[in-house]
């Protein structure tokens, strides 16, 4: 089993490491890992796997989400919601670094952020004029599914008035960019970067004349992340980082095909290298990249948080020396800032051959190429009908109920052990093979020792969202 960094889980236990001339390195032993029995995997795959079904809305029916943990605590997080005074739907997933703060606080106020973005001036103003606490006008705004994360009270009066102040700010400049296109583009860079910005003044922000240690580690901790909206047939897609956000498509004749909607934002991408290069004088050439990544140390080259490659000289050693040390002062820092929590937008008008949208953390496309989960999610729909009684309703033909049968029947060949499409791809990024399912492959990675798992493989957190097909061919018409 080759993982993460050219590491190989060997299958008398051993762990080594590959190099040019061979394997080279093997360390600790590992020959007694507990074997997880059939049961005890499912258990644990479908741990945090969950569905919601989107009444009410149009062109998605319903979603399936799951995470799997790699770090302890989980750095990954993830967040979904149906903006109340729009019709669009958002889905984001957020993958962390530094720790999971970043990402915890991103996850909780960004699509906030966006559906106040989204409303046009009149309706955000006759909001604003309404007596309303933060938080009414957060559930105001916004529908969240599934929402766990609770901050303690005076982190969370802070986050309530900077929203509070950042409404007033969409009011006077952006409150006029609802709607679709170059303008919703527009409304989901200004959230995101907002949100960074007050992530920054939050962490600078002294009570009792005491920089607060808590909104600090949020701004020193990152984030990566990518977020979908789709309002009918119109999906945007904004990300920052390297999560992806894969389209599933399917034609009678090409069969599945997947279509990759976001851009990763790292050293592999040499138009975001140029940009950087370009933003810093020509002495800086050898050391904004180094070793592949920003200033020899971040790997992606946008992130909200990470404010050490984002803050002055001045204020890194006001504020953050002498709380971290020296040593959270990057190298060759010189012309910050180095980062950006601009995201990149790419819009799709869904057609009915869309079939469904699968937006994941790097640990999953770590492990698999989007086709293949694209053509994973594409035979657990046929298989899934299998899962349930076949019950035809009354009046339906013969032929109906024979095309029924024959879908069937050929859905018992592709039968899933699971229901949620996120636990499938959990399962079959984890042990899938040319051959099938190994279940011994499997229960490795779910007892790898702390100490190595991260070697293996990262926190993984999917969603996969479906389309209604009849809604996107009416729009087709």
């Amino acid at each position: 089993m080759v993982m993460r960094g050219g590491w190989i889980l060997l299958n008398n236990g051993y762990i080594a490491k590959r190099f040019n001339d061979g394997i080279k390195c093997c360390s600790r032993w590992y020959a007694s890992l507990p074997k997880l029995t059939p049961e005890e995997v499912t258990r644990i795959l479908r741990t945090n796997e969950f569905t919601q079904e989107l009444k009410g809305s149009n062109s998605f029916m319903y979603y399936d989400s799951n995470q799997l943990a790699s770090n302890n605590p989980l750095e990954d997080a993830r967040a979904e919601g149906r903006c109340r005074l729009t019709n669009g739907l958002l889905f984001g997933i957020f993958d962390g670094h530094g720790g999971n703060s970043c990402a915890q606080v991103v996850s909780k106020r960004l699509l906030h952020y966006i559906s106040a973005c989204l409303l046009p001036r009149e309706v955000l103003d006759e909001t604003l004029k309404q007596s309303r606490t933060p938080e009414q006008l957060r559930e105001h705004l916004l529908e969240c599914f599934h929402d766990k994360t609770e901050f303690v009270p005076e982190i969370d009066k802070l986050y309530g008035e900077s929203f509070l102040s950042f409404l007033g700010e969409v009011s006077e400049k952006y409150g006029d960019s609802g709607g679709l296109g170059p303008q919703l583009e527009k409304a989901l860079e200004t959230a995101f970067l907002s949100l960074d910005n007050d992530i920054s003044s939050e962490a600078l922000k002294k009570v009792k004349r005491q920089i607060d240690a808590r909104t600090l580690s949020v701004a020193m901790s990152g984030a990566v992340a990518v977020v979908a909206h789709v309002d009918g047939p119109h999906l945007h897609v904004a990300g920052v980082g390297d999560c992806q956000a894969v389209l599933g498509i399917y034609s009678d004749e090409e069969g599945w095909s997947a279509k990759v909607l976001t851009v990763e934002h790292n050293a592999d991408n040499r138009e975001e290298v140029g940009r950087i290069l370009s933003e810093h004088p020509a002495s800086e050439s050898r050391t904004v990249i180094k070793m592949e990544r920003l200033l020899g140390q971040l790997a992606p080259l946008r992130a909200l948080g990470d404010f050490r490659y984002k803050w002055s000289k001045e204020l890194m050693k006001k504020i953050v020396v002498p709380y971290y040390g020296e040593g959270a002062m990057p190298p060759n820092y010189h012309t910050p800032p180095y980062l950006t929590a601009k995201p990149q937008v790419t819009y799709h008008k869904l057609t009915p051959k869309d079939k469904f949208l699968i937006i994941a953390t790097d640990g999953l496309w770590d492990l698999l190429s989007p086709l293949e989960a694209v053509q994973l999610v594409g035979e657990h729909m046929s298989g899934k009908v299998t899962l349930n009684s076949l019950q035809p309703t009354a009046g339906m033909k013969l032929s109906e109920i024979n095309n029924m049968l024959v879908k069937r029947k050929e859905g018992l060949k592709k039968k899933p052990l699971d229901e949620n499409a996120a636990t499938h791809l959990l399962r079959n990024a984890l042990g899938g093979t040319e051959c099938g399912m190994d279940h011994a492959k499997v229960s490795q990675f779910l007892t790898l020792p702390s100490e190595v798992v991260r070697i293996f493989r990262d926190d993984i957190s999917i969603t996969v969202g479906y389309t209604d097909t009849d809604f996107l061919k009416n729009c087709s018409l």
